[in-house]
């Protein structure tokens, strides 16, 4: 068996992994897939096609071996850059002040996995009525890329799993609902020109800045007319343009512009009927206008990334027993997202609920509160010991 470590030295593992979401986690992987199967945990890892990074999904069976059911402890393992920060220490090297742990991750989210992993030598003492899973994930801050794939690999395996819990930080309380985020790339095919033959070209910015007027007016609508779930701080779907490019000098008329837009459905209204007022408005209005400059003219949209929205039902199991044990009942609804739509569309009931707060995350000087990973080891415990 592996060295006992506490929840804290587990993070100050964690956190010395630059498991940023442009380098590999796989020496992280690793390290956690070893420590695991020295405890007899069976783990499988679903990478990506190139081989760089993996999930990885570990199972402790419940006392008389079975692996069906039980809960799932979910967690992603990669972090976002720290470039042009300014940071007080070093953003890989875990560092206490004040009753605070800082370091990239230390609260969004490698606390979570901290506090579940410290406690397996706990848990496989332990009589246990139901199987205990760890989900990690890759690349869920470049648009939840990476979960799908460990996803679709337990369908394929047929595991089955009462619950899910999400540990995002949210400072130990429980979040039923959060929008969904979907992220796409819009390239404007145009003709260059000189600027002095303005009419032998076909200006792409120009069309480009079109369409992003009409992602504004989809998004004014939706905050003027709703629909509204007034739960959240922001209360209505959002839409925005986030990322422009495009043009080669400024005497050219410009044959190419790319740009990035995004949304954030609320649960219930689907993705695809938000993204059908902007592939509308392409086929319709914008490119008939184009192919009269340019009969080649085009416009393509790449999804990049999504990630559906949550929307936890109250009487499923593991709300009830984290709003039990949690002492926690009130409903919370947040912006911002997560893997667990992704579980819960898969028919896995889940929440989101773990250690220290939103507010930390992605900024320069991330931390969490040493209070806050102590209240996750209890909770955990509470939560092994329920079932």
């Amino acid at each position: 068996m592996s060295e006992i470590l506490t929840s804290r030295q587990w993070l100050e593992k964690l956190v010395a992994f630059d498991t940023t979401s442009r380098h590999s986690n796989l020496e992280l992987i690793e390290t956690v897939k070893n420590y695991l199967e020295s405890y007899g945990l069976r783990v499988w890892l679903a990478g990506n096609p190139e081989g760089t990074k993996a999930n990885l999904f570990a199972t402790l069976p419940d006392s008389d071996g079975n692996t069906q059911g039980g809960i799932a402890l979910s967690g992603h393992t990669d972090v976002v850059p720290v470039d042009g920060q300014q940071w007080s220490s070093d953003p890989f090297v875990l560092t206490e002040r004040e009753q605070r742990l800082y370091g990239r991750g230390s609260c969004d989210m490698k606390g979570f996995i901290a506090s579940a992993l410290s406690l397996v030598p706990e848990w496989v003492q332990q009589k246990r009525a139901k199987p205990i899973h760890f989900a990690l994930s890759y690349d869920e801050e470049v648009g939840c890329a990476g979960a799908p794939v460990m996803i679709e690999a337990i369908q394929q395996k047929g595991q089955q799993i009462d619950g899910c819990i999400v540990g995002e930080p949210t400072n130990m309380q429980v979040i039923v609902a959060h929008k969904g985020i979907n992220l796409f790339k819009c390239s404007v095919h145009g003709k260059a020109a000189h600027s002095s033959l303005t009419p032998k070209g076909c200006n792409a910015i120009e069309y480009a800045a079109k369409l992003i007027c009409r992602i504004r007016e989809i998004a004014d609508h939706y905050r003027q007319n709703g629909p509204f779930d007034e739960q959240y701080d922001v209360p209505f779907p959002t839409m925005t343009t986030n990322l422009i490019q495009g043009g080669i000098a400024v005497n050219t008329i410009p044959e190419h512009c790319s740009f990035q837009y995004e949304f954030r459905n609320l649960p219930g209204i689907p993705a695809e009927k938000i993204q059908q007022q902007v592939e509308d408005y392409i086929q319709n209005e914008l490119l008939p206008k184009m192919r009269q400059e340019y009969s080649s003219a085009d416009i393509a949209i790449d999804r990049q990334a999504s990630a559906p929205a949550l929307e936890a039902a109250e009487e499923a199991a593991i709300t009830a027993l984290v709003r039990a044990l949690n002492d926690d009942h009130t409903i919370r609804k947040v912006a911002y997202g997560t893997e667990a739509g992704l579980f819960q569309k898969i028919g896995i009931p889940t929440i989101v609920f773990g250690p220290g707060s939103i507010q930390q995350a992605h900024k320069p000087d991330e931390f969490i509160e040493i209070a806050q990973l102590e209240a996750c080891d209890r909770f955990l415990r509470k939560l092994v010991h329920a079932m």
